[in-house]
């Protein structure tokens, strides 16, 4: 839904703190142009950066993207090192980029399968980081039900007998960071596909069919004027 001269600017209250994206659609948004997959991650790269540039812009705290999944890596071995370049570039662009410097970087997911130097430089990012206003998580080599594993093993180390719901909450990667209000997703798919099963309890869901490169800022406060339209009792009445 495009925006009209009508509607009021965008401008988020604390009812909306932490917004999740499914970036869904960048092979298809290249296969419909004759184009390789490749190519519709690297244009969505750009996407990425202006979306989370506009959830800062719109005074959102807390923004999660789906970078690339525990299941991914089943993808043909040309478009998963594609990704993994363009995560490259983005870290160039984290460290030397001045636009990126108020954003504190966090990256979720397992990382002990990542390359001893990716590993370091995510690490030097997220440290360096660590003060900044907007947060952003990247869920890299991220699945919600591996996450869960971790944290139940991780709550076993720590000696506990029985946990609560806090403690598990405590032990996910997201620990950090408030539970998701608002899961958007592109590219027409009606599924959350391992993304943040645990923390979207109580969010809103948003499905969009227009492809992940293609999403504007018009689109991202379509959905945000979608989460204020609806009612949230939270299991109250």
């Amino acid at each position: 839904m495009a925006q009209t001269q009508t509607e009021n600017p965008i401008r988020v209250d604390a009812r909306l703190r932490h917004i999740a994206f499914i970036m869904d659609g960048n092979g298809r948004w290249a296969q419909k142009r004759m184009m390789p997959r490749e190519y519709g991650h690297k244009v969505g790269a750009a996407t990425f950066k202006k979306v989370v540039r506009h959830c800062g812009d719109i005074g959102i705290k807390t923004v999660t993207v789906y970078a690339f999944s525990t299941e991914n890596w089943s993808r043909p071995p040309r478009e998963v090192n594609a990704i993994l370049r363009l995560l490259e570039e983005y870290l160039d662009k984290c460290e030397n980029d001045r636009e990126a410097q108020d954003i504190r970087y966090r990256f979720i997911g397992d990382q002990s399968v990542l390359p001893e130097g990716l590993r370091r430089r995510i690490e030097h990012i997220e440290r360096t980081s660590a003060d900044r206003e907007l947060t952003l998580n990247i869920a890299l080599n991220y699945g919600a039900r591996d996450e869960l594993v971790h944290a139940v093993n991780r709550l076993i180390a720590e000696g506990k007998q029985s946990v609560t719901a806090e403690d598990i909450s405590g032990a996910l990667y997201t620990a950090d960071s408030p539970d998701p209000d608002l899961i958007v997703r592109t590219g027409g798919e009606l599924r959350l596909s391992n993304f943040l099963l645990w923390q979207a309890a109580y969010a809103e869901l948003y499905f969009t069919d227009v492809l992940w490169p293609d999403l504007s800022d018009q689109d991202v406060d379509a959905a945000v004027r979608h989460f204020y339209a609806r009612q949230r009792r939270f299991g109250g009445v």
